[in-house]
Formats: structure tokens, sequence, C-alpha cells
């Protein structure tokens, strides 16, 4: 095995250290991951939520918010449509929840059985026969043109909450909230579905504010030499939508000769000490020129204490944001930072409430396997604390079925304990038993859907187990066909409740991108693509668009519907397509990127804290990986159930003594290293529980004997 480990410089160290206050150590990971920007690196070293983009920067947003709105104060019956998998059934609850609590008529549903994906004909129609007027789709719509045309024409409009890709052809809704389709406004495009359904949650929440849609001027004047700056920013739901500044000297021009006053008229206008900025407007322009404002410090000052007193100026140097914005800050941002937040926690935008929906936000995006960059750090970071701090009704139940009370949780719990369950009611028929049980209140209800979805689960991995063995052969035999990069499976015995499931499987199994297909009782053909290396698998999606009932997804993960007499034209032109595919590089077999070496004296439980600080770890954010060089093996066992497969070694570190796992390393102990050796290792580091006593052992990831100094 190769072992990467980029070189730094210590200046650059020294630099992120400096200006970002983080350690040594943690300051040579993100440089090894090339986080070095500011608006990265804010992601990465901080939690609190008004960090999070303010959803109102989606340019639908007012219109989906003044819809639900009109809804409510005409007692209009709310249909909410969601997905089958973790990210439709988490997205659905959230807005079922948030909703009800509004006080809107809202029922909802999820496809069941062999329902197709997406909103149906047959559901619009049926909602319409219930006088229902208004429907909410939750990470689907995107493609749903027809049924939405559909919908409209029977008088019901349709809000769009999704993030899948969208097609050529955007669905006629009242609005389209949806960070992937071009002119969004908002800045990052790989939200979860649950995500972009809180994200409205949060904007309907604060549409409840006397502050919602009302125009805020913010407005500050300040020295510069021998004349002045006048500076001011025009706020909308929190959302700066323009801003001037002109520098003046005293008795040079009129205010009617600058871009003051048309900018300043008719607005509510708010400035910091109004006293200061009496006396330096009144230099600027005379004493017989009165500006009408506010002075909002005051009011500030009850809600967060610790800036009584302080200048502008000083709030600026004193702000966290402002550290990691790659521009200068002027003391004008330093108001807008210390304004929104006093926005935020005068009205309690972020409490408990959103701790609790935070949890299915969590859950949905690493189900959904979004990447976990920029905003979609801290939504599940904050998520996973509140899961570990009191884990709500529903997800608590279901914790404890899979033997989770009583560790920390992390993301590789939630990704192989928790996600795979609620998954397995969508892909057996049945994903409204998941959504009934994170809504209901009642225990005894809890205690019996989530013995459902457990044995749901189980029938999940039989039907698993059974389908690759008919899935795995037929797969490789298509290589061939394909010229060796796609495997494609269709079958009869396929069960539609694990296309997915095994597309993946073969994904990793051949390195290929794969297509499996189920056959449904209706004449239709189901897939699940998955990608390998990759591969964006819009360059095999697109060109058979035609051919598709319907189509979507990620670039990563995607789903088909066709007629079944289509299927040989679509696999014809998968194979025409194949021939010219150019599939990306993987990384050579056996390299690995080390993110940091550790001295001795630093290989204490500490390393935990540093591995913390880097969840969640998932796509596209790896768990760090550690070396050590020249640590002495003090014991070894050979482990396995059946065959004796695996390493326990035992590491001396000087103060610590570390447990360590290698998976399917057995043959190497007495033939690479033996105990007494002084070996280097590659390592990750996590925790052990067992009967509520939590260790921390290593991961290894390969091991070598020292080479003494000044041999070959």
């Amino acid at each position: 095995m190769i072992w990467n480990k980029k070189n730094v410089g210590r200046e650059l160290i020294h630099e992120l250290t400096a200006r970002y206050g983080c350690d040594s150590l943690t300051a040579s990971i993100l440089a090894r991951r090339n986080v070095l920007e500011g608006p990265d690196l804010l992601f990465y070293l901080e939690d609190d939520l008004r960090y999070l983009h303010n959803p109102f920067l989606f340019s639908a947003m007012e219109d989906a918010v003044d819809r639900v709105l009109d809804a409510r104060e005409e007692g209009e019956k709310v249909l909410i449509f969601g997905d089958r998998d973790v990210d439709g059934i988490t997205s659905t609850t959230i807005l079922y929840q948030a909703l009800t609590d509004l006080g809107l008529d809202v029922a909802w549903k999820v496809p069941t059985g062999n329902d197709p994906y997406g909103l149906t004909v047959e559901a619009v129609e049926e909602h319409a026969k219930n006088f229902g007027s208004l429907i909410i789709t939750v990470d689907c719509g995107i493609s749903c043109v027809p049924e939405i045309a559909r919908a409209a024409e029977l008088g019901i409009d349709v809000i769009v909450l999704d993030h899948h890709n969208p097609q050529d052809e955007l669905p006629q809704a009242v609005a389209v909230i949806n960070p992937k389709i071009e002119g969004s406004g908002y800045p990052f495009r790989d939200l979860a579905g649950c995500a972009v359904a809180w994200k409205f949650v949060t904007a309907l929440r604060f549409a409840q504010t006397e502050l919602y849609k009302q125009p805020i001027c913010l407005l500050n004047v300040r020295p510069a030499n021998e004349a002045f700056v006048v500076e001011a920013v025009k706020v909308i739901n929190m959302t700066p939508i323009d801003r001037i500044a002109e520098t003046i000297i005293p008795g040079m021009v009129k205010i009617s000769q600058t871009r003051l006053e048309p900018f300043l008229r008719g607005q509510q206008i708010f400035v910091w000490d109004a006293e200061m900025q009496k006396v330096q407007l009144a230099r600027i322009f005379g004493k017989g020129v009165e500006f009408n404002f506010l002075d909002i410090a005051p009011e500030v000052e009850k809600v967060i204490p610790a800036v009584r007193g302080m200048s502008l100026l000083r709030l600026k140097d004193l702000s966290r944001i402002a550290k990691y914005s790659d521009a200068p800050v002027s003391e004008l941002d330093g108001f807008l930072n210390i304004f929104v937040t006093f926005v935020q926690k005068r009205n309690a935008i972020f409490g408990e409430r959103e701790s609790s929906e935070l949890e299915l936000v969590a859950l949905g995006t690493l189900a959904d396997l979004m990447p976990l960059q920029n905003e979609n750090r801290i939504l599940v970071r904050r998520g996973l604390a509140a899961i570990n701090d009191k884990p709500r009704a529903g997800l608590a139940e279901l914790l404890a079925r899979q033997g989770l009370v009583g560790r920390k949780i992390g993301t590789t719990d939630l990704a192989w304990q928790i996600s795979p369950a609620i998954n397995a009611t969508g892909r057996m028929g049945k994903p409204e038993t998941a959504v009934r049980l994170l809504i209901t209140d009642d225990q005894a209800e809890r205690d019996r859907l989530v013995g459902e979805i457990i044995q749901m689960n189980d029938d999940r991995k039989q039907l698993g187990s059974d389908g690759w063995t008919v899935v795995e052969p037929i797969a490789r035999e298509s290589l061939a066909r394909y010229h060796e990069k796609i495997t494609v499976a269709a079958s009869e015995e396929i069960h539609r409740g694990v296309t997915g499931i095994m597309a993946n499987r073969l994904a990793g199994c051949f390195h290929v991108p794969a297509i499996v297909i189920c056959f449904m009782e209706d004449g239709t053909a189901v897939g699940s693509m998955r990608s390998a290396r990759g591969l964006n698998l819009d360059c095999l999606l697109e060109p058979c668009a035609d051919i598709f009932l319907d189509h979507g997804g990620h670039a990563f993960a995607a789903g088909f519907s066709l007629k079944r007499e289509r299927l040989a034209e679509f696999l014809s032109r998968i194979e025409r397509l194949s021939e010219d595919l150019s599939i990306p590089d993987s990384a050579e077999e056996g390299e690995v990127d080390v993110d940091a070496e550790i001295p001795h004296e630093y290989l204490s439980p500490a390393l935990l804290e540093v591995t913390d600080r880097f969840e969640p770890y998932g796509e596209g954010n790896d768990p760090l990986v550690f070396m050590a060089k020249k640590v002495k093996i003090m014991g070894a066992n050979i482990m396995g159930k059946t065959e004796k497969q695996h390493l326990k070694l035992t590491f001396d570190c000087g103060k610590y003594k570390w447990p360590a796992i290698f998976w399917q390393a057995a043959e190497r102990l007495d033939r690479d290293f033996s105990v007494g050796d002084d070996v280097d290792a590659v390592f990750q580091v996590n925790r052990n529980t067992f009967k509520g006593t939590e260790t921390p052992q290593m991961i290894l990831q390969d091991v070598r004997k020292t080479v003494a100094q000044g041999s070959a």
C-alpha cells in the first residue's frame, strides 16, 4: 500500500492558526484536504445555526410562503406528497408537523406498494375530489410536469420543494424551490430534500414575525481622512438586496446631489449610536437636513448584553463570521451581522423545535449521500448533537431497537443501522409506516410501528441476499456487451425493493456504473442506476430521456421507468453509449491519503476530539487517517467467528496503550511483523462501546516494520 502524506508549509499552518484560531493539528489537516478559503473553513470550524444561508435567498421562497399563508387564511385543504426513501420520509414528516403547528388543514401521502416515484395524476385527482386546492411536493416534483399540469386543470396549485436534477422543462408550479435549478438564487446546490423542506419551514416561521417582507435600511457614517463615508444596506427578510457607499467632503455637495436621498426614501432606517450619527451627518450636510432613523443599539443590547457600549468598529473586529470573509469587512458589514443575529435571537428562530427537526435533516442528508460540505456540515453536526442529547420520539425507539442507546451516535451509526431500517419501509412498499412512527404521539403505537419496521428490514436483508444470487451472474455476463464499462441486470426475479441496493453493490463490486431493472405487473420496467469512479449518470440518462416514462435523481444515483416493450431499445442505446464512454480513473489500488502524522505524546484519547471536530463524515468528507511511526506491538490476537481472519493488536505509544483492529490481516502476523516489533502504522480512530464502557481504538489501514535510520 502506498502512503500519501501531502507536504504543507509551516508558514501556511501558522497563517491558518493565527487567522482562524484553530490548533496546528487541525490546521494541517485542513491544509492537506485543501480547505483553505475562509467561506469553506467556516463550515468546518463553526457550529452555530446563524451561519446557515438565509432561506429567502431562494428567489421563489416568498411566493411559496405567501401561498401557504393564503391557504391558512382561507382554510384550504393541503396535501404534502413525498417520496418513499429516507429523504422523502423525513421531508414529509418535517413539513407535515410544521404545517399542522401553524394550523393548516393538511394531509400527507407517500408512494406505497408499486406506486411510481413522484406525484401521480391519481393523487392529484383524489385531492381534487376531497376539495383540496394546494399540493406541496417534497423530495420530488421537479420532473412531474404532466401531473402538475393536470393539477392546474383541476384548479389545484402546486409548490415544488425538491433537490433532484431538473429536466429541460420545469413544471408550471406556483413556486419551485430547488437549489439545482438555474436562477434559484441559492448559493449551495447540494441540499438534501429534507433540508429544502426545513428551509421552507424556517421561512414560514419567519413570516410570522413583523419583519416579514418589511424593507429595512441600515445606515452608518464613518470618518475617512478629511471626508466621511456614508454607507447603507437595504435588507428584506434579513437578506441584503442593495447597498451604496458615498464618500463626501463636508460642505462640498448637497444631499440631493448624492445617491443617498433616493436610496433612503421611504425606508425604515436603523442606525447604531444615533447621537454620533446625527453629529456626523450635520457636519456633512449642515443642520438643516434631517434624517429620520431609529437607534437599534439599545434593543440589541437587551437581547445580546455582551455588545453593550461597543462601537461598530469594535463589533466588526469581534465578529466571528467576519474573519471568514475573503473580502475586507466594513463597519456596515459588522452592523448587518449583529442585526441578523439580534433578529434571530429575539424571535427564537432556532430553538428546541428546530433542533428536533434537524435530527431528521441529518438523517435524510446522510442517507441521500449529499456532499458533507458547506452548510450540510452544520446541519448534520447539529442534528447529530440533538440526537445524542435527546432523540425525538420515533427515532428514540428505533435507536433503542438497534442497540444504540448509551453510546455516542455518529454518522456511521445512522448510515449503517438507522437509515437502512427506515429505507426498508419504502423498499417493501410501506413507507407510510416510517412516517407514522415519526409523527405519532402514541407510545404504544410507536412501539408497534418500530417492530414492523425492524421486521421489514429483516425481510429486506433476505431479499437482498436472494437477489444477489440472481443479479450478480447476470451483471457479470453483461460486462462484455457493454465494453466492460457498464454492468446491467434485468430479471423477473428481481424485487423492486432492492434494485437500488443491488445497483450500489454491483457498482462497488465491478467498479463500473450499474443498472438493475425489475418488471412490474402494469407492464413497466423500473430501474435503478448507481455511479462508479465519479461518473455523472446524466451522460446515460439524458440520451435516453425520450424512452422513459419518468426519470430523475442525482449525478451518482438515479432511477427511471419505461414501458417494458421499449427495454430492448433502451439497452441498445446503453450499449452504443458505453462504447464511447469515458469513465474517470479510480485511485490507484492500495493508496491511502494521510491527514497527519501523530507524535507519540499526542497519541492519547484526546485524538478523538479532533476526529469529532471533522464530523460529519461521509460523501465528500472521508474519515481522518493518521500515521504514527515506531510504535511497539505489545500483543496480538487473531479474531474471527468462523475463520480466523482479523487481528487485534495492542500498541505501546508511551503514556497510553492503544488497542487496534486490523481487518483481513491475520495472515500478516509473524510474516510482516511480530509482537515486540517497532512498526509504522496508518490508522483511523474511533470509539469501541462494550457494555456501556467506551474505549478509544485504532482501525488500522496498513502496518509496516519501522526501517532503522541509515538502512536501505
